[in-house]
């Protein structure tokens, strides 16, 4: 009996009714509530963690998920290592060059997946250079805030090469390149859109 019960919970829970699912509509980016962060390696043996403080975007979900769409314009110079003097290196040619590109973005081309497993593929531009790139999502879930908007939530990340959008400085100490060329992005998403009121 025990057995039996095990196994018609088993096959309830893989039902598509237990699946998630995100409601369609389209949501604004809370960048107040959200982070566009970076890691990158530094001397070999360390990382050294970065965000940018100045982005917004916007989500549209469809009821076939995989129609949805995704944007994000991210401001160059609010980039912040906590670190003034290696900001304003960051901010220079030597890397985003934010004077001639002000802004990185990016653009959903394709979505696969489900709202448990989900790859957004899109095309990333930084300092002008575009490359496709997969971002590993995760649908974090809804939730109605106290000030009348729905919000849901996505954590997402990728590793890129910083070298293919042409951030190419680095020196070389005895251990090898002070700054590592696999960056890893780490973005936490939240996006709102009004409550809608029953009538």
């Amino acid at each position: 009996m025990k057995k039996l019960v095990l196994s018609s919970l088993v096959t309830l829970m893989t039902l598509p009714a237990f699946a998630k699912s995100i409601p369609a509509g389209t949501y604004t980016v809370d960048a107040a509530h959200s982070k566009i962060g970076f890691e990158v390696p530094h001397l070999v043996i360390a990382t050294v963690e970065g965000r940018f403080t100045k982005f917004d975007g916007s989500i549209t979900i469809d009821s076939n998920l995989n129609k949805s769409k995704a944007n994000l314009d991210i401001d160059a110079a609010s980039v912040n290592t906590d670190n003034s003097q290696r900001d304003d290196h960051l901010k220079s040619p030597d890397f985003f060059d934010a004077a001639k590109s002000p802004k990185l973005s990016f653009v959903t081309k394709k979505i696969v997946g489900s709202a448990d497993n989900l790859k957004i593929i899109g095309d990333l531009t930084i300092k002008g250079k575009t490359k496709s790139v997969t971002l590993d999502v995760k649908y974090l879930g809804e939730v109605n805030d106290p000030f009348g908007n729905h919000k849901i939530a996505f954590s997402a990340t990728s590793k890129i090469n910083r070298k293919d959008f042409g951030l190419n400085w680095s020196n070389m100490v005895e251990a090898g390149p002070v700054v590592g060329d696999e960056v890893t992005l780490v973005i936490k998403i939240e996006a709102n859109k009004p409550v809608e009121k029953k009538s």
